[in-house]
């Protein structure tokens, strides 16, 4: 039996894993009282008796609790920003190129950013195949849940008196200096991150990640860029759809529930829309830590996880 420790279990993406992985009956999930959740000596102990541990914690915790690990059997799954650009960790996105078998051997793995995901699921294929040259100036915009916000946020939001400009969307990270930003750019093997334009919106989860391209990205056609997600994406949680029909919209709530991934193009040679759908709690946060846990398992990496037909 494979036990578990979830360090950090009382914030959004740690309560999600918990929750998942509570009626699975291949794991021991090892808890700790409320009274010392926080004790350094019960949470080292913890952490070293675990297989696997998740941390769901700001990133100065995250590697505090990284610190406290002396056992050379455990794997850490880290969900906090802290090591997803970090040497001696592996990026946690098994649908990248290799990727899968350096999770499977890894002790210390980065769950990726939800914003990065989507841009990375974009962008990594069409940079491996020559499509997107390494010194491309991008840009990004993607739209998301409040639910990513964590708990803070969904209180904000979920408040009787809530702040009447909370209504409508509102555009973040004005500063260009976003903390996905390293991870895009190095898993896209990318000279320069893009210009981002995240932006929250009041709908509790689900993300959609744009990256438009023009003649000056790229001289490939939409139907060369279908043609890689076809080839790219035979495996795993990320997955090709040819044309989503709503009517001529594309919903950010589309994938809400679901722990896959959406890749579709749009548009004509000369403007391109790149999308990227998924549900930021799912393939954006837990869902993602569990899958990679499953192939750390050596299991089904969609064991215990919600994916479309």
């Amino acid at each position: 039996m494979t036990k578990i420790f979830i360090d950090g279990s009382a914030g959004t993406t740690g309560l999600r894993i918990r929750e998942r992985l509570s009626s699975r009956k291949d794991l021991t999930l090892i808890t700790l009282p409320e009274e010392v959740r926080k004790d350094p000596a019960a949470r080292a102990d913890a952490l070293n008796a675990s297989d696997i541990a998740f941390l769901c914690l700001p990133d100065a915790a995250a590697v505090e609790a990284v610190s406290l690990v002396t056992s050379p059997d455990t794997v850490i799954i880290d969900t906090s920003t802290a090591h997803r650009t970090a040497d001696g960790w592996t990026y946690g996105f098994p649908e990248l190129k290799e990727m899968r078998e350096r999770i499977a051997a890894s002790k210390r793995i980065a769950n990726p950013g939800c914003h990065a995901s989507g841009f990375i699921a974009l962008i990594a294929p069409l940079v491996d195949a020559g499509l997107i040259s390494t010194d491309a100036r991008l840009s990004c915009f993607s739209l998301t849940g409040y639910s990513g916000g964590g708990k803070k946020m969904i209180a904000e939001y979920e408040g009787a008196d809530r702040s009447a400009l909370l209504d409508a969307p509102r555009q973040y990270g004005l500063s260009q200096n976003h903390k996905h930003l390293p991870e895009m750019a190095k898993n896209c093997c990318l000279l320069y991150p893009p210009v981002f334009c995240p932006i929250v919106a009041p709908y509790y989860a689900g993300m959609e990640v744009t990256v438009p391209l023009t003649r000056r990205e790229t001289f490939a056609s939409p139907d060369e860029i279908r043609q890689v997600y076809r080839d790219y994406y035979l495996s795993g949680l990320v997955h090709f759809s040819d044309s989503p029909d709503e009517g001529g919209f594309l919903s950010a709530g589309a994938m809400a529930g679901r722990d896959d991934m959406e890749v579709s193009v749009f548009g004509n040679a000369e403007r391109m829309l790149l999308t990227a759908r998924f549900d930021n709690l799912g393939k954006g946060a837990s869902g993602a830590a569990i899958q990679n846990m499953n192939i750390v398992m050596g299991l089904d990496e969609k064991t215990g996880l919600e994916v479309g037909e």
